[in-house]
Formats: structure tokens, C-alpha cells, sequence
């Protein structure tokens, strides 16, 4: 059903009633692990999977870095909204990338 290197690989599944009385198959909610790792400055043009890439060999990894810091929507770790008012720095952000 899923990749081997996919997140939800190990997940349970259950079998749930649509509302049109489909029975359909889905993943149950796994709990995020606790994942140590490196404090790690996020810049203007960087992306989870070429972080992943640089730690892992593997961007399809990008999942690790975004379980490491509990963020349901991982490209929000790295998204920068631009201002248009050219004396708004930006703020200097950190995500959490796993030592393993």
C-alpha cells in the first residue's frame, strides 16, 4: 500500500463507513516519536527534501525532518512570507533536524 521508505508504512489500518455507506480502508493516527537532533537555521530558499537529502541521502525523507518538530504541514518549516516593506527584516528561524 505505501513505499517502504513512506511514513506510514508501519501504521495500523482500519476499515471505516463512508457516508454513502462505502467501506473503505484508512490509516489510523500514529504519535509522533520524540526525535533528538541539531538546532538548525532555516533560510530564504531552503526545502525539507534538500535537507533530508543532505542528511539522509534520500530528500523522500523530508517526513523525519518535519516529525522531528511536530509540524503536521512540513513545508511550513520552511515557508517565508515576504514583505513588501523593504525595512521588515526577516526573523532568523530554527527547525530541529534529526541526528538519525
Amino acid at each position: 500500500m505505501f513505499d517502504e521508505n513512506s511514513r506510514y508504512v508501519k501504521c495500523s489500518t482500519v476499515q471505516v463507513e463512508m457516508v454513502n455507506g462505502a467501506r473503505v480502508l484508512a490509516v489510523k493516527l500514529r504519535r509522533l516519536p520524540y526525535v533528538p537532533g541539531k538546532l538548525t537555521e532555516t533560510k530564504g530558499t531552503d526545502r525539507l527534501d534538500i535537507m533530508a537529502h543532505r542528511r539522509y541521502k534520500d530528500g523522500t525523507k523530508f517526513w523525519h525532518v518535519a516529525d522531528a518538530n511536530t509540524e503536521l504541514e512540513a513545508n511550513r518549516l520552511v515557508e517565508r512570507e515576504r514583505n513588501e516593506n523593504p525595512l521588515v527584516q526577516e526573523e532568523t528561524r530554527f527547525i530541529v533536524v534529526p541526528e538519525s
